[in-house]
């Protein structure tokens, strides 16, 4: 089993090296669909994930159509979006039979709509005040849901404590 965050046609390098760096603490595969807004050398994308980018598993497809294709028969997507009526906490992500996949549309513009009306079902949303703000920061986005993902699934891998030689608070 595994989890996969999957970035269409990303735009800001900061954020897909935040994300990039969230994959690498959290043993997530990352996925970019391309075309991508940026160089994956540019100076901005390398200060934010530098240190971690050889312990990333990074797939690149070359259009949405193709990234679908990869996905196995054990795989369930979901599409992130603030136009979605179930919140992200109501989907079950506990089948370890099942790799799952997290949708995130580009900054600017989300997900072709075509796409969105024909897969409502696949749709999730963290809540926010939409009075407020026209959406999340993705890179945060995609933090929120990987944890909520990681926490039903109790943490796989993960180190829930450490002891550092220098530690604060002991």
């Amino acid at each position: 089993m595994a989890n996969h965050i999957v970035l269409f046609e990303p735009l800001m390098p900061a954020n897909t090296g935040n994300i990039a760096r969230t994959c690498a603490g959290t043993n997530t595969e990352l996925h970019l669909i391309e075309p991508l807004g940026f160089s994956t050398d540019d100076k901005y994308m390398k200060r934010a994930g530098l240190d971690y980018w050889d312990k990333v598993k990074i797939t690149y497809h070359p259009n949405l159509p193709a990234f679908l294709e990869t996905i196995p028969e054990n795989g369930e997507l979901y599409i992130v979006s603030k136009f979605a009526s179930k919140a992200y906490t109501e989907a079950d992500y506990t089948n370890t039979e099942k790799e799952h996949y997290f949708l995130f549309g580009k900054e600017t513009t989300g997900l072709p709509e075509m796409f969105m009306r024909q897969n409502p079902e696949k749709c999730i949303r963290i809540p926010q005040n939409d009075e407020h703000i026209r959406a999340l920061n993705l890179s945060n986005t995609a933090a929120i849901v990987v944890y909520e993902v990681l926490r039903q699934q109790g943490f796989p891998n993960l180190e829930t404590t450490h002891t550092y030689e220098n530690d604060k608070l002991k």
